[in-house]
């Protein structure tokens, strides 16, 4: 019974002490200083859980075709996307370079993800990472769709097509 006792008192202290570390504004929230790396850790696990949980819309459309494939291209480059993200012959702005954590690099990111996976995350954004929930802006499903089957190919568009793709008619 006393050793559980103990562990009850041992318990509310870290409690304390990690209420006055973070309430207290110890905890530099600073996007120029280095998150550690067991907050890094810990934001990245919670994240991709809370996408593999959500992640359940499908689509009926066919992501392999071209033209939904070119619609996501457009979509990408005038929605914003390049700016955190760059695309084919697109470098991402200048401004992403201070972003906390970083914006991925797609082109390696969508050989790990499921469809159902990037349309959540387009749709409904990621909190504390910038990524901007397109559903919240009214971006329509198809169209969202339309940017995952881009993504999908991305890893294998050339600089030639994505301008070819993204050009005004």
């Amino acid at each position: 019974m006393r050793i559980l006792a103990y562990i009850g008192v041992l318990a509310i202290i870290v409690a304390v002490a990690a209420a006055v570390f973070f309430f207290g504004g110890f905890y530099d929230v600073a996007a120029s200083v280095p998150q550690p790396g067991l907050v890094n850790w810990a934001l990245l696990h919670v994240r991709m859980a809370s996408v593999d949980r959500h992640a359940r819309e499908t689509t009926t459309l066919k992501l392999e075709d071209a033209e939904t494939v070119r619609s996501g291209a457009r979509a990408f480059a005038t929605r914003g996307c390049t700016n955190c993200h760059g695309a084919p012959g697109v470098n991402w702005q200048k401004f992403s370079e201070g972003l906390q954590p970083d914006p991925p690099d797609l082109k390696d990111v969508v050989k790990e993800r499921e469809p159902a996976e990037l349309f959540w995350v387009v749709k409904h954004g990621i909190k504390m990472t910038a990524m901007p929930s397109f559903g919240a802006i009214g971006v329509p499903d198809n169209e969202i769709w339309t940017i995952v089957a881009f993504l999908k190919k991305l890893p294998n568009v050339s600089e030639a097509d994505f301008k070819a793709w993204t050009a005004n008619p």
